[in-house]
């Protein structure tokens, strides 16, 4: 697990004394700078903000989720590629994907669907199951959807996506809007997830702690999380006993700034 060091400190001042201080100890010790080696190279994390990053790999440079405005992206090398999950505002906005260059797109057929006519000839629809290959990389979508009652309408089962993109032989997660599914749960040979945990339109931080017990992803990013408390979710992977590291990134400057 890394912490960036503004939420370190807090983390570290909380568990001090505590029988979590190994699994803070193991934090430190993940990746710097977010970079994670793989066979030709590495995998360099950005995140922008909540639900939005940028993935430098050694196949290109992929854009997850793209709002905000160009301006987000300005200190970013060029896209080659642009990944979409589903149609909310945190995830989709046409005005930054006009704003962006024109490469490809990959996106469920919700947001293909509301995309203009000259966009919609570089997008390519993936649905719940699909399997592609786009700049040389294999790309698997998966079901993300709610299934509490009272959160059915946020994201009904079918309708979006999330991601797992094999980049130098490892498998990397970006689970989009879901909770903690059966197929979320059933994952293998996840090397770095990226899990909401937000309510009530995704996972509470049990939900996603359950989940990375269940699938054991060798690195967690909690994305998607506004006002969620990452050091319970921290505590309740460390229980949980997968092994799994907790990635605290700063995903909310903002909130800081």
């Amino acid at each position: 697990m890394r912490l960036n060091r503004r939420t370190g400190l807090k983390l570290a001042a909380a568990l001090m004394g505590s029988a979590l201080i190994p699994a803070l100890a193991q934090a430190q010790d993940a990746p710097q700078d977010h970079r994670y080696p793989v066979e030709g190279g590495e995998v360099v994390i950005h995140p922008v903000s909540h639900a939005s990053m940028v993935l430098e790999t050694p196949a290109g440079v992929i854009l997850v989720d793209p709002v905000g405005g160009a301006e987000a992206y300005a200190d970013f090398p060029a896209p080659d590629l642009i990944l979409i999950t589903h149609e909310h505002g945190d995830h989709y906005d046409q005005p930054t994907l006009d704003a962006l260059p024109e490469v490809p797109i990959i996106a469920n057929q919700a947001v293909h669907d509301m995309l203009p006519d000259a966009m919609k000839s570089r997008s390519t629809v993936m649905a719940n199951g699909d399997s592609q290959e786009a700049l040389g990389i294999q790309i698997e979508a998966i079901p993300a959807y709610n299934i509490t009652e009272d959160r059915l309408q946020y994201h009904p089962e079918g309708r979006d996506n999330g991601y797992i993109l094999t980049l130098g032989g490892k498998r990397f997660l970006i689970a989009g809007d879901t909770e903690d599914t059966p197929e979320l749960r059933a994952l293998t040979d996840i090397h770095v997830a990226f899990l909401p945990m937000n309510l009530p339109y995704t996972m509470t931080v049990e939900q996603a702690s359950e989940a990375v017990a269940a699938f054991a992803p060798d690195v967690v990013y909690p994305y998607h999380h506004r006002d969620s408390d990452l050091e319970e979710f921290t505590r309740l992977v460390a229980e949980g006993g997968s092994g799994t590291q907790v990635v605290a990134a700063e995903w909310y400057p903002e909130a800081d700034s």
